[in-house]
């Protein structure tokens, strides 16, 4: 298994969890964006830069993703874009998105755009907090302690 980092809106809170598992199970993992994110230093975390522009990392990532990898994003038309080639992705703030619930997801979300779009107030989504990142850690955690076992 690989990891990716979809890295351009990657929460703070995320990275030192993220680090953690990376430097103790030995995941190679790649942070793409559109620039420099520093996720924390270690040998198994390369930092691709993609040019600037709309979804170029989402591009990338699709590119290079295969199945069993992980995806880390809050993007879900990347999700399902992921999904859909038989790899995983989680959201920051713990959602393991799967082919049983990224349709769901993906409409909501697109029911949502509509909404704004047409001048609704929708209010988006609650600030991130570390709520959010010990959900994450829960689920990131237990994700990959079923692909490493010895970690």
């Amino acid at each position: 298994m690989k990891l990716y980092i979809d890295g351009d809106a990657f929460p703070n809170l995320l990275k030192p969890i993220v680090l953690r598992a990376v430097e103790r199970l030995k995941i190679p993992a790649f942070v793409v964006s559109n620039k420099r994110v520093n996720v924390g230093k270690s040998q198994y975390i390369m930092t691709i830069i993609v040019p600037q522009g709309a979804d170029e990392a989402d591009h990338r990532i699709v590119e290079m993703v295969g199945p069993g990898d992980l995806v880390i994003t809050a993007d879900i038309p990347l999700a399902d874009r992921i999904v859909s080639k038989g790899a995983h992705a989680i959201d920051h703030r713990g959602e393991l998105y799967s082919e049983d619930n990224i349709k769901q997801h993906l409409a909501m979300r697109n029911l949502m755009e509509t909404l704004r779009d047409s001048g609704e107030m929708t209010g988006g989504p609650k600030p991130f907090g570390p709520k959010d990142a010990h959900a994450f850690a829960n689920r990131f955690n237990a994700f990959v302690a079923k692909r490493f076992p010895q970690g």
